[in-house]
């Protein structure tokens, strides 16, 4: 089975870019949440595929998620948050390991190092979509702040997912997962609801939205069948959390978002392809793990925020 094209699903800081940032995108993307909506707020957890859904409606039948999901709403609505102004840049690092081999080659997992992006907030379409800084083993251009440019202007919206547009969407989950099903690229060889799923895990990474809309994603993530809770995964930092999780037979793929198990904060991301052509039944290959370690709002892209911050 060829999976290569899910498994390097483009990473959202990176639409159109050159080959310069073709390195990092190649790995997990960072599947992590608002700061704003995680302090003390989130419980996750989702059931073992008992819901259904319809692409086309987003109808879905009730499962166990969906009581502690809308709880998560109520928590989320009721933390205060400031918006990010377009002139910002959210700022988000974390510890990463991605996938370095050649396209339809084996896995290749590169050393553990550090990753600092500035996604640019602007509401008109912008060709230089943010930056990013790469710091350890293996990096291409360690060190450096790299723009990440694009060859069209790239406007908001679900490829640049900016604050502002973040905000216009409806936290009704089964109209935003509509909206999904209706705007997201399913790539060859994967389901359509892995491809929503993981699409709802890039459009809450490195961003920060209004908690209304965080509380949608996941109750929209709630109504996608097969989404099951792990008691124990374990992010690139070495942190233990529960964590949420669904695989794709189609793909042969299965993500993992990882939540803190005492204050349920999320705490990073791993992605996995599982028993595809030529694999024992029942193994797995990670492919791309991350752990985020600071998330903020900066006036300047370059500025790293004060170690007091958050």
């Amino acid at each position: 089975m060829n999976n290569s094209a899910h498994r390097r699903r483009p990473h959202l800081l990176y639409p159109g870019s050159p080959d310069i940032t073709s390195g990092p995108a190649r790995g997990v993307a960072l599947l992590s949440l608002p700061a704003t909506a995680l302090a003390g707020a989130l419980v996750f957890t989702l059931s073992g595929g008992d819901g259904t859904s319809t692409p086309a409606t987003g109808a879905h039948q009730p499962n166990s998620a969906s009581a502690t999901l809308n709880r998560i709403a109520v928590a989320a609505k009721a933390i205060d948050e400031t918006p990010v102004k377009h002139g910002q840049y959210v700022y988000v690092e974390s510890l990463t390991r991605s996938d370095e081999g050649t396209f339809n080659g084996p896995v290749y997992l590169g050393a553990l190092h550090r990753r600092q992006v500035w996604m640019a907030q602007d509401p008109a379409a912008v060709t230089w979509t943010g930056w990013i800084r790469e710091t350890g083993k293996g990096t291409p251009m360690p060190r450096e702040l790299i723009p990440v440019a694009s060859s069209s202007p790239v406007p908001a919206g679900i490829d640049r997912p900016t604050y502002r547009w973040l905000a216009s969407l409806p936290t009704d989950p089964d109209k935003l997962l509509t909206l999904l099903y209706s705007r997201t690229r399913v790539f060859e060889g994967e389901s359509e609801e892995q491809a929503v799923f993981s699409k709802i895990g890039e459009l809450v990474g490195e961003t920060i939205m209004p908690p209304a809309n965080t509380a949608a994603f996941y109750r929209a993530a709630a109504k996608i069948p097969g989404v099951r809770e792990i008691p124990d995964a374990v992010d690139a930092a070495g942190r233990h959390g529960i964590a949420g999780t669904r695989e794709d037979a189609s793909s042969a793929t299965r993500d993992e978002w990882i939540f803190d198990k005492d204050s349920l904060a999320f705490l990073g991301s791993r992605s996995y392809m599982t028993n595809g052509a030529g694999k024992e039944a029942g193994s797995v290959t990670l492919f791309g793990t991350s752990a985020i370690m600071r998330r903020t709002v900066v006036d300047q892209h370059g500025e790293a925020p004060a170690k007091t911050d958050g």
